[in-house]
């Protein structure tokens, strides 16, 4: 496989909805009529008025970016205007790193709970313990805090120190720690050897994903020779989406030849088509692909070529059924424009925005009974505001996104090894690349 160069990324998950992005220097706009801007002069009146006369003085600077989003929200949910910050945030999860302590942590009992420190990283040089509670973070408690805002305190520029408070079960007192922030790069790609299985896990498609997925698919063929490696499983579950570039070098990772996807904009010259290069780094090996209502924009891309193509057997619900592409403008220092510019289209030329992509198996994964009742199913075609979709129906996108966090509850994933290891049939598997059907 040949990785070529290329300008065209996908961004990163926001909120609820994953995004597909075009990175552009700088797109000629053309002028509006005399009658837009007699409006836009009307808005010039409005902002004065509230400027002068509003009860209390405004933030005049949060009254222009509101302005401006509501303009972009009347169009789609995934158009926005970001904030220096707000774009800044966004490329720093592109580019797959940040600066930090190094540690994975969730929320419980209104305290940062650490999941598991990351080897090798600040945090577990000094000693932060899986079930470690961190209850300060620079002197500041962290009760009342979410934990989107915790971990914001928690990151910061390289080189720059933070104190943290630690509550331990066992230790008689609170520890107390002075902690270095280094360059913590994301991991992109979870694997591990399943018996005879490859499972890779694609978490997200930043900078780092092919680069990580090609060394994942290495480390496996080393330690299962070749004539005992039954195939992969390829995990896209809750995986929101990200980088465009990353979803077409994955795709190609398994591919030997054929258009992986295409983006296709109002203009019709400017339709845009990538295609796979010879090369599989698993030797054909055969392959399924999980997916769930968590997998969003560039993890379909990346089910649809291969489902499209016959390179893998798509196993699990629905998929969100995020389809449209959108073009990231800088706006200099004030932040960025993201902007619906397209739709993508996988090989057989089909748009998935308000579909989703549909699993040649479907495998329900049930909820814990805790769970029960407290997660709904989410997609696309829900969203308000949404460009419905060509394909679009009543029946619409997305199914219910839970992964058990035992592999041994993962009725998806064990579904997947007993079809590669022979014990269960499906006339879909294994996937036959000369039976592939593309239209253009």
């Amino acid at each position: 496989m040949i990785r070529r160069a290329s300008l065209v990324l996908v961004g990163a998950l926001m909120g609820a909805t994953a995004m597909s992005v075009l990175y552009s220097a700088g797109i000629p706009a053309q002028a509006a009529g005399t009658s837009t801007y007699k409006e836009l002069s009307i808005f010039g009146d409005v902002f004065e008025r509230i400027r002068a006369q509003y009860v209390t003085p405004p933030d005049e600077e949060k009254l222009v970016e509101n302005a401006i989003n509501g303009m972009l929200t009347s169009l789609d949910p995934h158009s926005v205007y970001m904030n220096a910050k707000d774009a800044a945030d966004m490329q720093t999860q592109t580019r797959g790193e940040f600066g930090g302590i190094g540690i994975e942590v969730t929320m419980e009992d209104d305290l940062v709970k650490v999941i598991t420190p990351i080897d090798d990283t600040p945090g577990a040089k000094a000693g932060i313990l899986a079930g470690d509670f961190i209850s300060e973070i620079n002197g500041e408690s962290v009760r009342g805090l979410k934990l989107e805002e915790a971990v914001d305190k928690m990151r910061g520029a390289v080189n720059t120190p933070i104190k943290l408070v630690i509550l331990r079960k066992g230790a008689d007192k609170p520890i107390e720690m002075s902690i270095v922030r280094e360059i913590i790069p994301i991991r992109a790609v979870k694997s591990r050897v399943e018996g005879d299985v490859g499972y890779l896990r694609v978490i997200s498609f930043t900078e780092k994903t092919y680069d990580d997925l090609e060394a994942a698919i290495e480390k496996i063929k080393k330690e299962v020779p070749a004539d005992k490696l039954k195939g992969f499983v390829l995990d896209l579950r809750l995986n929101p989406g990200g980088l465009l570039d990353q979803a077409i070098y994955v795709s190609d990772a398994f591919l030997e030849r054929g258009e992986v996807v295409s983006t296709r904009s109002r203009n019709p010259e400017d339709t845009r088509r990538f295609n796979a290069t010879a090369g599989d780094l698993t030797d054909g090996k055969p392959l399924i692909v999980l997916v769930n209502g968590g997998s969003a924009s560039a993890s379909e891309i990346v089910a649809g070529a291969l489902q499209d193509l016959k390179r893998a057997t798509v196993v699990g619900t629905r998929s969100f059924g995020k389809g449209s592409v959108q073009t990231i403008i800088p706006m200099g220092e004030k932040g960025a424009l993201r902007l619906t510019t397209a739709l993508y289209y996988t090989p057989s030329g089909r748009s998935i925005q308000g579909t989703g992509i549909e699993p040649d198996i479907k495998v329900e994964q049930p909820l814990p009974e805790e769970l029960q009742g407290k997660v709904r199913s989410e997609g696309e075609s829900a969203l308000k505001g949404h460009i419905k979709g060509q394909n679009e129906s009543e029946e619409g996108s997305g199914s219910i996104a839970y992964v058990p966090p035992e592999a041994k509850d993962d009725i998806q994933l064990n579904y997947a090894l007993d079809l590669l290891r022979g014990v269960k049939t499906d006339p879909s598997f294994p996937a036959d690349p000369t039976k592939a059907v593309v239209t253009k």
